[in-house]
C-alpha cells in the first residue's frame, strides 16, 4: 500500500519537511530565515543572503503549518517572516521588494514579476492562517503586480523591472505567470473576492491556451515583449538556474495542477481537460524509461536537454497526479508511481527533506546545498494538496492492492 495514499502519511511528509527547517532557519539576530541549508545535515551553508522568494516561501510554509494545526511553532515562525518581508525586502522609496539583501543590505534591487507574485502567495496563506498584517502584505504585492507588471493588452504579467521601474525587460516568460496565477488563486481562496479568481482565470486561458498554439500546446518558457516563442533563447547555456532553454516536465505538471484546482472554482470543461493534456505531455515526454523519473528539460519530440532529475519536478507531478486522480484513476498510478520513485531517490531518508538535483542515474554532484530560493516550499505544498485531494475525494485513494 502506498503510505501517501493516508492522511497520516502525507501529514508525516509534511511534517518531516517543516521539521528539517525549524529551528534552525529562524535568524535571530539580522532577521528573517537563514535558507540556505545542506541537504544531508540541516547544517547553514550562508547565513548572510536573503533572498526574497526563499522569504517569502519560508512565510507561506509555515502559514500552512498553521493552516494544518502543525506544532506551535509554525505561527510564530511565520509571523517572524513576515515582518521581515514587509519592512526589510520592502523598498519604501520606489515601492517594490528587493530581491536578494547581505544581511539587511539591499544587493540585487531589480524587481521581478516571479518574486512579487511569491509576496502576493505568501500574504495569501498568511491571511488565511488569520497571521497579523498578512491582508496588508497581500494587497500591496497585488497592487505592484497590477501597476508595475500586468499588461491588459496580452492578459499576462511582464517579468523584470529596473529598481526604480522606469524599464521593463523585453523578455517575457512563462514562469513568472504560472506563480501569479498560483498566488491569485491562493489569493482568492483566502478572501472570496472574485477580483483574484478573475485574475488568475485570464492568466491561465492566455497562456495556456492561446500562447501555447503555436508550439502545438506544449509550453515554451521564453518569449519576445509581443509573447512570440523565442526558441533560440539560452541555447548556449542549458544548464542556466532560472532560464534554461527547452520544454520543462516539470513546469507542464504544474500548470496541470494549477488548471485542476481552477476547475474547482469554475465550471468551464476546457480547465480540466487541459490539465490532462498537460499532465499527460509532462509524462509522455519527460520519464525516462531507463532510470525512472523526470527529465529536467527535453526537447519537443522528449530527448533530454539536462536529464538531470529535480526534486521539484516531482513534487510538482504529485501534487498534478493526486488532484487528477478524482477523474481518472490513471493519474492515481502516476501518484504511486511518483511517490515510489521519490522515497528511493529524491527523499533524504534521515531527514525527509528532498534533495534538490541528482543525475540522470541518481548520482550526487556538488556540494549538497540546498537551493537559496527553496525551502521545503515544493514538497509542503504539494503534500499539503494531496490531503486536500483526499479530503475531497476519499475513495479515489482508496488503496486495496
Amino acid at each position: 500500500m502506498n503510505i501517501y495514499r493516508t492522511r497520516a502519511g502525507l501529514r508525516h511528509q509534511f511534517r518531516d519537511v517543516l521539521n528539517f527547517y525549524y529551528p534552525d532557519c529562524i535568524d535571530t539576530s539580522v532577521g528573517g530565515y537563514l535558507a540556505q541549508l545542506d541537504e544531508r545535515d540541516g547544517h547553514v551553508y550562508d547565513a548572510r543572503t536573503k533572498h526574497l522568494v526563499a522569504t517569502a516561501r519560508g512565510v507561506h510554509n509555515f502559514s500552512l503549518g498553521t493552516l494544518e494545526d502543525g506544532p506551535d511553532w509554525c505561527r510564530y515562525a511565520a509571523e517572524h517572516g513576515l515582518q521581515f518581508l514587509s519592512t526589510v525586502h520592502w523598498d519604501d522609496e520606489y515601492e517594490g521588494y528587493d530581491w536578494l539583501l547581505d544581511g539587511r543590505m539591499p544587493t540585487e534591487r531589480r524587481r521581478y514579476c516571479y518574486g512579487h507574485a511569491f509576496v502576493l502567495l505568501a500574504g495569501a496563506r498568511a491571511h488565511q492562517a488569520g497571521i497579523p498584517g498578512a491582508r496588508d502584505e497581500l494587497e500591496r504585492a497585488f497592487d505592484v503586480l497590477e501597476e508595475r507588471f500586468f499588461e491588459p493588452d496580452h492578459g499576462l504579467y511582464a517579468d523584470q523591472a529596473s529598481p526604480d521601474w522606469d524599464a521593463l525587460e523585453s523578455y517575457r516568460g512563462q514562469n513568472a505567470n504560472m506563480h501569479a496565477c498560483e498566488a491569485l488563486l491562493a489569493a482568492y481562496e483566502a478572501t472570496a473576492e472574485d477580483r483574484f479568481l478573475e485574475r488568475a482565470y485570464t492568466v491561465a486561458d492566455r497562456f495556456t491556451r492561446d500562447v501555447t498554439s503555436v508550439t502545438d500546446g506544449l509550453l515554451w518558457e521564453h518569449y519576445t515583449e509581443d509573447w512570440e516563442p523565442d526558441l533560440s533563447y539560452n541555447q548556449d547555456s542549458p544548464r542556466h538556474q532560472f532560464r534554461p532553454p527547452g520544454y520543462q516536465p516539470g513546469h507542464h505538471a504544474e500548470w496541470a495542477k494549477l488548471l485542476a484546482l481552477l476547475a474547482e472554482h469554475r465550471s468551464e470543461a476546457w480547465l480540466l481537460e487541459r490539465a490532462q493534456e498537460l499532465f499527460d505531455a509532462a509524462v509522455d515526454l519527460g520519464w525516462d524509461d531507463e532510470h525512472g523519473g523526470l527529465f529536467y528539460t527535453v526537447d519537443d519530440g522528449g530527448d533530454p536537454i539536462v536529464a538531470d532529475k529535480y526534486g521539484w519536478v516531482h513534487t510538482e507531478a504529485i501534487g498534478a497526479s493526486a488532484l487528477l486522480s478524482r477523474f481518472d484513476d490513471a493519474y492515481g498510478e502516476w501518484y504511486d508511481r511518483l511517490w515510489a520513485y521519490a522515497r528511493e531517490q529524491l527523499i533524504n531518508p534521515k531527514y525527509g527533506n528532498w534533495y534538490e538535483r541528482l543525475t540522470r542515474e541518481h548520482g550526487r554532484s556538488g556540494p549538497n546545498h540546498g537551493p537559496e530560493v527553496e525551502p521545503g516550499y515544493h514538497p509542503l505544498t504539494n503534500s499539503w494538496l494531496a490531503m486536500r485531494a483526499l479530503e475531497a475525494d476519499p475513495a479515489a485513494f482508496a488503496d486495496d492492492r
